[in-house]
């Protein structure tokens, strides 16, 4: 893959809890590039050499009410540029538009999400755009052939019927060493919602759940993906809640890594 933008997407009014994840693109780029760490991702390339990818803007979406379709055309457009999306949340209403331009591309996409949440509400609080509902929203419109979900530990009983009326593959904490040997034929989008991961890992997230991911964990289940990732986003940081940037360079790292798995 030979051509990347990295798309700020400071959308947060969907958040049920707390708003705070607009500010997240600018403090992950802050991360990025801080002189504390580097460029370099774990595989020796040099992103700051590297040629096919691009660093692009953080899309205007003060309009509440057009910004999903906004997100939607915006990627649609860089898709039919031959640039592939790496979405920088924002909360993870996000995915919904970004996985609907997605499959006009990919119409056997296949989908890898990390959350200690399914998202699967139908809806909540009334609004079916929650960042707790995009993947009701994605199954429902039958955007992708496989969602496979990883890192899950605060399902209900709805969600659990969502999962068997949708097909959803589901890898909750409790039963985690099923991830290992994770393969899918056809193209890969990856979603990571930051609080898959343990607090003691990414505290700057909303909704703390403890008992969740490494972030040594989900590198390795990054890099060892069997699969081409063709997208990916990484939503829910929220920098109000961050403990001394400690997420946002979780965020990086992440990003770097996606980066060098999608350069590959």
């Amino acid at each position: 893959m030979n051509n990347i933008t990295v798309l700020g997407v400071p959308l947060d009014h969907n958040s049920s809890y707390k708003r705070g994840a607009s500010s997240a693109p600018a403090k992950i780029r802050e991360a990025l590039y801080c002189d504390s760490s580097n460029l370099w991702t774990e595989d020796l390339r040099d992103l700051g050499a590297s040629p096919g990818w691009q660093m692009g803007p953080d899309l205007d979406l003060l309009d509440e009410e057009s910004a999903l379709n906004l997100i939607e055309a915006e990627v649609e457009q860089l898709l039919q540029k031959d640039s592939h999306v790496i979405g920088l949340g924002g909360d993870h209403s996000i995915t919904l538009p970004i996985i609907r331009a997605y499959t006009r591309l990919y119409p056997q996409l296949n989908v890898l999400h990390f959350d200690a949440h399914p998202d699967l509400y139908h809806e909540l609080d009334g609004n079916q755009y929650s960042h707790a509902c995009p993947f009701a929203r994605i199954m429902e419109e039958k955007l992708v052939v496989r969602l496979v979900q990883v890192g899950i530990r605060t399902m209900t009983g709805h969600q659990k019927e969502q999962v068997d009326r949708f097909g959803v593959e589901v890898i909750t904490m409790k039963d985690i060493g099923r991830v290992r040997g994770l393969s899918f034929d056809g193209p890969v989008y990856l979603s990571i919602d930051l609080d898959c991961l343990d607090p003691a890992f990414a505290p700057g997230v909303s909704h703390h759940e403890p008992g969740g991911l490494s972030t040594r964990a989900v590198l390795e289940i990054i890099q060892g993906l069997k699969g081409v990732v063709v997208g990916a986003d990484i939503v829910e940081y929220n920098p109000d809640r961050d403990n001394n940037g400690v997420t946002g360079m979780v965020a990086a790292k992440l990003l770097k890594e996606l980066l060098a798995k999608m350069l590959a």
